[in-house]
């Protein structure tokens, strides 16, 4: 019989788990209960029976570019992120496990029928805000969420760089980091992904967000790409001492 383990992943707060077949999983927030019907697998750690819910890639662009081979994704324990496009809850469940009780995920999605299901995930989720209005307009949200260390991007939309930038400008600290899912053919169907791509790496770059890693997500999605950096950069002290001289 093959022994079953869960190893923790570089990224912190996700978890390998190894048995039959290898597969991602988070450490699950609220033991006992699927969000999308999704496995769950129970290992034996120091005597204590503790829980995992495994995450499928082809459902989840952050799960995708965590397999990709993605350098960082900036969300952690503890930390604070803003999801624009969180649809039914499916990755953002994921991301309530990871930064677990001391974090807050606030979940932006502007279609009623999958807002529902958001609420819904949220009931039992208590790090999960639901913000049920249209990601163009942060102003008209800006009453319930605070500063957040992290955005991440999936809303799929000719103007999904400006739509990030809008809500960076209004929610994201200055060294805080943002994560876009970019999808080409949403974008321009006309030209290749990777001039796509290109474009819209520009357009960050002129609204502060500063582009640190770029990876595609085959093969999980096609004509996608995930794009991570960091807004306004914090110069440390020694390299402003050092520039004043």
């Amino acid at each position: 019989m093959r022994v079953v383990t869960v190893e923790p992943h570089r990224h912190e707060g996700v978890f390998i788990y190894r048995g039959m077949e290898d597969a991602l999983v988070t450490l699950n927030m609220v033991p006992g209960q699927s969000v999308y019907g999704e496995r769950r697998v129970t290992v034996s750690e120091g005597g204590t029976k503790v829980e995992y819910r495994t995450w499928n890639p082809f459902r989840s662009k952050l799960a995708a570019a965590i397999l990709g081979g993605v350098d960082q994704i900036h969300i952690k324990p503890k930390c604070k992120v803003l999801y624009l496009g969180a649809a039914s809850g499916t990755t953002v469940s994921h991301v309530s496990d990871i930064i677990g009780p001391d974090g807050l995920v606030y979940a932006v999605e502007f279609s009623h029928r999958a807002g529902r299901d958001l609420v819904n995930v949220a009931k039992s989720r208590t790090n999960i805000i639901p913000v049920l209005e249209d990601a163009r307009h942060p102003l008209k949200y800006r009453m319930l969420v605070g500063m957040v260390d992290v955005i991440f991007a999936d809303v799929a939309q000719p103007d999904q760089s400006r739509i990030l930038a809008l809500n960076a400008h209004t929610f994201l600290r200055n060294g805080g980091h943002f994560l876009i899912s970019i999808k080409a053919n949403c974008i321009d169907s006309t030209a290749s992904a990777e001039a796509v791509f290109a474009s819209e790496v520009r357009k960050l770059q002129q609204e502060d967000l500063k582009p640190q890693e770029q990876l595609t997500l085959e093969p999980y999605e096609r004509d996608h790409a995930v794009v991570v950096g960091v807004y306004r950069p914090i110069r440390s002290s020694s390299k402003s001492r050092s520039s004043s001289k």
